[in-house]
């Protein structure tokens, strides 16, 4: 690692403060992404701004419809939670196939979602949801938080300090997992509220999660996974390397989403 001013503030405006005034500052969160790039000397922050001390930014609460998870509450706890197990299923079950116990054990919520990794499971719920991603400024719903590979909405010195969910019963995550890293090659997201269908896609897209639209609109007609039967998005849009092609990741995407599709309508 390059040497670095090591911070750990004991409140979000403080940490805020922090990272403002840093030529180069950087937010440590559950560090599952930040701290190999570290390590490999990828990154070179002059600062580094622990949030693990500040105690506003973890918990999780119903309100209402409403589940509110803080911003530095840890993988493990989403899934073990009663209360998101009763509140959102779906939610848990994706937060326990994400990475292994160690990740899960260390990495957040939040680090996940204002990093947006292009394969990383959270922002797909999010979108999948309709998740409300409030930080210390403002709040911002998930179609306009995640803009592209590894890129959000946030602001420089803004801190996602929770998210706020819609509880939905008819939810479902499905992914198709990278062997090794368990990463998503394509992991999806259905959920249906009244009459609001959403199907998320994480893992496929050269321009990260997206909202898979055309599928949506044919669910409004029959929430069943058999309407989605021969459908696919665009291969061209779709990551091409050395584990599938782009043709290869548009089909399973259709797979994976029908199979979304069938849990969240039997759920």
């Amino acid at each position: 690692m390059f040497a670095f001013t090591y911070h750990r503030p004991s409140s979000v405006r403080r940490a805020a403060a922090l990272v403002a005034s840093a030529e180069d500052g950087k937010l440590l969160a559950g560090g599952q992404t930040l701290l190999p790039t570290l390590k490999l000397r990828l990154a070179a922050p002059g600062d580094l701004v622990d949030l693990g001390a500040v105690p506003d930014l973890s918990g999780i609460s119903l309100a209402g419809r409403t589940l509110t998870i803080g911003a530095m509450t840890r993988h493990a706890e989403v899934a073990a939670s009663p209360v998101v197990r009763a509140a959102l299923p779906a939610l848990a079950d994706l937060a326990a196939v994400i990475g292994d116990p160690q990740v899960r054990n260390r990495g957040t919520l939040g680090g996940s979602v204002a990093n947006n990794d292009p394969s990383a499971d959270y922002p797909a719920a999010c979108l999948g949801l309709g998740a409300t991603i409030i930080t210390n400024q403002r709040r911002i719903e998930a179609d306009d938080f995640f803009l592209g590979l590894f890129e959000t909405a946030l602001e420089p010195g803004e801190i996602i300090t929770r998210i706020a969910f819609p509880a939905v019963k008819k939810a479902a995550y499905v992914k198709f997992r990278h062997p090794a890293s368990r990463f998503a090659m394509v992991g999806v997201f259905a959920a249906k509220r009244t009459s609001d269908i959403r199907v998320a896609v994480t893992g496929a897209s050269q321009n990260g999660v997206f909202r898979w639209q055309e599928a949506e609109q044919a669910l409004r007609r029959r929430f069943a996974g058999k309407t989605l039967d021969g459908m696919s998005p665009p291969a061209d849009d779709m990551v091409s390397d050395i584990h599938g092609s782009g043709e290869y990741r548009a089909h399973l995407v259709g797979v994976i989403a029908r199979r979304a599709v069938e849990a969240a309508a039997d759920a």
